[in-house]
């Protein structure tokens, strides 16, 4: 009997028609995916669309026993079928379908690493934009003045300001504004509700910090931005090593203010900041401080100030968690052989590895490893993973989501992802010229030169002498066809890498090949151990193609961080498709062209 079935099965083509529909369910469901998620749509989207799939198999199977197609024409295929066979066939439809869909909504990797991803998808459109922001909770920190007599205490009292920041930003529901942006105010006498209205939150957490010795003195006030009232106001006297209690005390005060309802594991906590030493608060505190200025020149004090701290106390994770950071930062930054790069990068990477170790919970270590895994090891898939558990950690840390879209989303070409996650972190941190920076640089990469332009004047606006932003904008000049006015732009210029790449594609475009060929031995003789990327950018613009691809193999020795952004650069698009251009994709792991 089944061998009969099997044979009329056969005879009535239904195999060809079930392995034909397979097929085109799969190739369905490679077009649905990349799309879905370039558009933003739901999860449902893809879960339905495979589950309609996985129901088309029993319906595939009957309608395949039943017709046939002959000569171009539908025919039945014998006489009308008994209850019996199609509700078989509807079985076994429903035995083949099953498993793919199993396999596809649950058990592959893709499906499975990304709950974190839902998590953090979840997370970032929770943060409600900036139109709406004013009827949720949300607050700004602003730096806490330093009554101290010892004018150095400023980064002391800096560094409590951030850490109340970045407690209450792990709150639940609560809007939290980026320290960037909250501590533009800083020494300034504006009006609480300006600085509400700047900032696009309803409270204003303000204060004062008075340190003597092993005594601290913190006076915190929370103040509805609306109407200036004080909502709570509070005094604590305490002695230095008490101050992590301090900052939980003052964490739950404005939670309760705000009346928001937490359950207990969700009430704010500085467990994975805590030290039992105050000087290793007091070294980290200030490293963080200094790192803060991003400076290339000062950023050393600032890893000597960690060293300090973990040489005191080699446990402490935050430490960990900043030492990495500013070492990748030195590497990324100071002229160095390839060699000096290397061992500075390991080094970040072995630092980022101890703070997650340290303090599994400490987004700042997830936030350093995700970078370092990606500038180190060219390790996507594990820097995604970081940044992104970082982010579901604390969905108001701008900083996470600034390097989500500039080092996560955009080396990949995933560019309308990176464009969502920068266009958030300008929300979060509307004052920060490099939030709108980034957010201006990933709409040119997608040819949306005039948004582009506009962001990257905001972000000028901000910080005049952004010269990440200058550049930028002078390359959209160029890709607007506007050499002279680029070439004005890019001679105002303070950073000398910035102004001979700059110089050198603008005279060339200008036809002028003298001055062109001048600023690119200039940039070449002073540039080539720290600027190799850009070399392959002007070679590239000046159409020679061999001279560019070398400089770019020369970067990936040299580990250069531009080289993550190969794939969206416009200024190296006459390379893609070339057999060196796509084997050096290849060796960075990354999706070819």
């Amino acid at each position: 009997m089944a061998a009969s079935w099997f044979e009329e099965m056969k005879q009535r083509r239904v195999f060809r028609a079930l392995v034909g529909y397979g097929i085109v369910s799969f190739a369905i469901l490679q077009v649905v995916e990349p799309i879905m998620h370039g558009l933003s749509l739901p999860e449902w989207v893809l879960a339905a669309t495979v589950i309609a799939l996985g129901l088309g198999f029993p319906i595939t199977l009957v309608l395949a026993w039943v017709f046939d197609v002959n000569a171009g024409r539908i025919e039945t295929t014998g006489p009308r079928p008994r209850a019996g066979p199609l509700l078989l066939l509807i079985a076994l439809g429903v035995v083949l379908g099953a498993p793919g869909v199993a396999w596809y909504l649950v058990l592959r990797p893709a499906a499975r690493a990304p709950s974190a991803e839902r998590d953090l998808r979840a997370a970032l459109d929770a943060v409600p934009p900036a139109s709406d922001i004013r009827a949720a909770p949300s607050i700004a920190v602003l730096p806490l003045v330093n009554m101290s007599k010892d004018p150095d205490q400023e980064y002391f009292a800096d560094g409590l300001a951030e850490e109340l920041l970045n407690l209450l930003a792990k709150v639940p529901g609560l809007r939290v504004a980026a320290r960037t942006s909250a501590f533009a105010f800083k020494g300034k006498n504006e009006d609480v509700a300006q600085i509400g209205q700047k900032l696009h939150v309803a409270h204003v957490l303000e204060g004062s910090v008075r340190r003597s010795g092993d005594q601290v003195r913190i006076t915190t006030q929370l103040i509805n931005a609306g109407d200036g009232f004080h909502v709570w106001s509070e005094t604590y006297d305490r002695k230095l090593a008490d101050v992590f209690a301090v900052q939980d005390e003052i964490a739950r005060a404005v939670v309760a203010a705000l009346k928001l309802k937490l359950l207990p594991e969700q009430a704010p906590t500085t467990k994975d900041r805590r030290t039992a030493n105050p000087e290793v608060y007091n070294q980290y505190l200030l490293g963080r401080q200094i790192a803060n200025q991003a400076n290339p020149q000062t950023m050393l004090r600032a890893v000597g100030a960690f060293e300090k701290a973990l040489a005191l106390d080699p446990g402490y994770a935050p430490a960990w968690a900043g030492l990495a950071n500013a070492v990748l930062y030195v590497a990324g930054t100071a002229a160095g052989t390839a060699a000096q790069v290397a061992a500075a990068y390991d080094r970040a990477l072995a630092a980022a590895e101890k703070a997650v170790a340290l303090a599994p919970e400490l987004g700042d270590g997830h936030v350093a490893r995700g970078k370092a895994r990606i500038w180190v090891r060219l390790d996507w898939a594990g820097g995604r993973a970081d940044v992104e558990h970082a982010l579901a950690l604390n969905p108001s840390d701008a900083v996470a989501l600034r390097y989500y879209a500039e080092d996560v989303l955009m080396p990949p070409g995933r560019l309308p992802e990176a464009i969502a996650a920068a266009r958030k972190a300008t929300e979060l941190d509307p004052l920060s010229s490099e939030s709108w920076t980034i957010l201006g640089w990933v709409l040119a990469a997608s040819g949306r030169l005039e948004e582009g332009r506009e962001v990257l004047g905001r972000a000028l606006g901000i910080s005049p002498g952004n010269d990440q932003a200058g550049l930028w904008l002078g390359l959209i000049d160029l890709l607007e066809g506007q050499p002279e006015k680029a070439l004005a732009r890019f001679t105002r210029l303070s950073t000398e890498w910035c102004r001979l790449t700059g110089v050198a594609l603008s005279q060339h475009d200008l036809g002028h090949e003298r001055e062109a060929q001048e600023a690119l031995d200039k940039l070449q003789a002073a540039h080539a151990e720290d600027a190799a990327y850009q070399l392959a950018e002007v070679y590239s613009r000046r159409g020679e193609k061999d001279r560019a691809l070398d400089w770019l193999e020369r970067a990936h020795v040299q580990r250069d961080s531009g080289l993550l952004f190969v794939k969206s650069d416009p200024f190296l698009s006459n390379l893609r498709g070339d057999p060196r251009y796509t084997a050096l994709l290849k060796k960075m792991n990354l999706p070819l062209d």
